[in-house]
């Protein structure tokens, strides 16, 4: 690994799961905004609908998620409620009844919910929404408190796909972040969801992690290669303490430095691919089989707040706390503090508290970080062409670009940009350059790799 390099993996940039950034919305955008866009929606687009729940009956020490921990079940089932209440209230400010492509429960821990809320929810979106035969159904579970009667109503209610944060089985780091779950207990779930006709399975793994090594992880990806999941994404671990207060539990000197987490990064991506899988876009790997990795193969791939996806809608829907949505107008973020998000919905007001309308230039820069993001490359021209502004739109960046070509990361022909096998693990810093708010973010993102 050159010094070059090293330089550029401890940049501090966004992850870009959506342009303009979440740091950058803000309350201007109001509950009569969305519904305004709402409204001004296509009856004849599918859409995707995310549902988020923030509580989890364990705390995860390096998670940056905004969380509740649930040791009762009481605030969970009236959170449950009230979610039902916001999808009725959603719909009724949709211009028709419309149709769902995707649907992803995520959080949070879904599974916190007991099994007859989740199936009264998944009623509610099924008598406001028509779901489409081939929509993909999924839903995010922790496999340390996953009962089987949930694993057995998970299959009854049509989900296609079901995610594990597996991050890591070696017994020392599952210790250091507080995420103990052996081998033998994913396993159970992942064959008890199988059987319960849930036919796509996703992990979760973690690399820079305390006490973590190359070694521990590569044990973990075998150990997770017995298991066949569909797909697996690889996440660097992002300490951020000043924002997420629960990983101050983390001992910061266990942390391995850049070039190690670099070694773990590409050792546990050198095996995935040994084994079969697709290596898709900076941290995702899918069998060849699944609609991902095909996805992949012909540039629809996209990404959104669940990272990659092979989810084409234009609209997401956001329902529950903290949750994000987008419309071709812009994005929107529901009220965190669950106490005002359920109070503005029992006042029939939509319970936005942020977000951000889209500019042309938005939709442009925000079109070229996706390609980069999704495929690797660019032609900048055409996304030119695309927006309808001037070809040269672009050339204030010349300077940035041709040092990131002098030091081996992108390549350009053209008004064309392709990332290298060198600069590949660093497309974040790529696609920074044309993050126009970036300059003047106060938030601090995470390290490149």
């Amino acid at each position: 690994m050159t010094d070059t390099l090293k330089t550029y993996m401890s940049r501090n940039v966004p992850r870009y799961t959506s342009y303009p950034t979440a740091p950058h919305f803000s309350k201007a955008v109001r509950p009569a905004d969305y519904a305004n866009w709402l409204s001004s929606l296509s009856p004849k687009e599918p859409v995707s609908l995310y549902l988020h729940v923030p509580y989890c009956r364990e705390l995860c020490w390096y998670c940056g998620c905004n969380m509740k921990l649930a040791r009762k079940d009481a605030p969970v089932a009236q959170y449950a409620q009230t979610l039902n209440q916001e999808i009725r209230l959603l719909a009724k400010q949709l211009p028709d009844r419309m149709s769902i492509s995707h649907l992803h429960w995520g959080g949070g821990t879904p599974t916190a919910l007991v099994p007859d809320d989740l199936e009264r929810a998944m009623q509610s979106v099924r008598d406001n929404f028509d779901i489409t035969a081939d929509a993909e159904l999924a839903i995010e579970s922790d496999p340390r408190t996953l009962t089987d009667e949930m694993i057995r109503r998970i299959g009854q209610l049509g989900f296609t796909r079901a995610s594990f944060g597996v991050q890591e089985f070696d017994p020392k780091v599952q210790k250091a972040i507080n995420r103990v779950q052996p081998p033998e207990m994913v396993r159970h779930s992942v064959e008890e969801l199988r059987l319960a006709g849930v036919a796509g399975i996703n992990f979760d793994l973690i690399y820079g992690l305390p006490h973590q090594t190359v070694a521990t992880l590569l044990e973990t990806i075998r150990l997770c290669i017995d298991m066949r999941p569909d797909r697996i994404a690889l996440f660097g671990y992002a300490h951020v303490p000043w924002m997420a207060k629960k990983q101050r539990l983390i001992d910061e000197t266990a942390l391995p430095g850049s070039a190690e987490r670099l070694r773990q990064s590409q050792s546990a991506a050198s095996a995935l691919v040994e084994a079969g899988y697709v290596a898709i876009g900076l941290d995702h790997f899918a069998l060849p089989n699944d609609s991902m990795a095909k996805a992949a193969k012909a540039g629809t791939l996209r990404r959104n707040f669940q990272g990659y996806t092979t989810d084409r809608a234009e609209t997401m829907l956001g329902v529950g706390s903290t949750s994000i949505g987008r419309t071709p107008s812009g994005y929107v973020q529901n009220l965190s503090e669950t106490g005002a998000w359920a109070r503005s919905i029992d006042a029939g007001v939509l319970p936005v508290a942020k977000g951000v309308a889209l500019s042309q230039d938005d939709t442009l820069r925000g079109h070229v970080i996706d390609r980069l993001m999704c495929t690797g490359e660019v032609d900048l021209d055409a996304a030119a062409l695309r927006a309808g502004v001037s070809q040269n739109w672009y050339h204030i960046h010349e300077q940035e670009l041709a040092t990131l070509e002098a030091d081996g990361l992108i390549a350009r022909r053209a008004g064309r940009i392709s990332m290298t096998k060198e600069g590949a693990p660093v497309v974040r810093v790529v696609a920074a350059v044309f993050d126009a708010y970036l300059a003047t973010n106060i938030a601090r993102h995470a390290v490149a790799v």
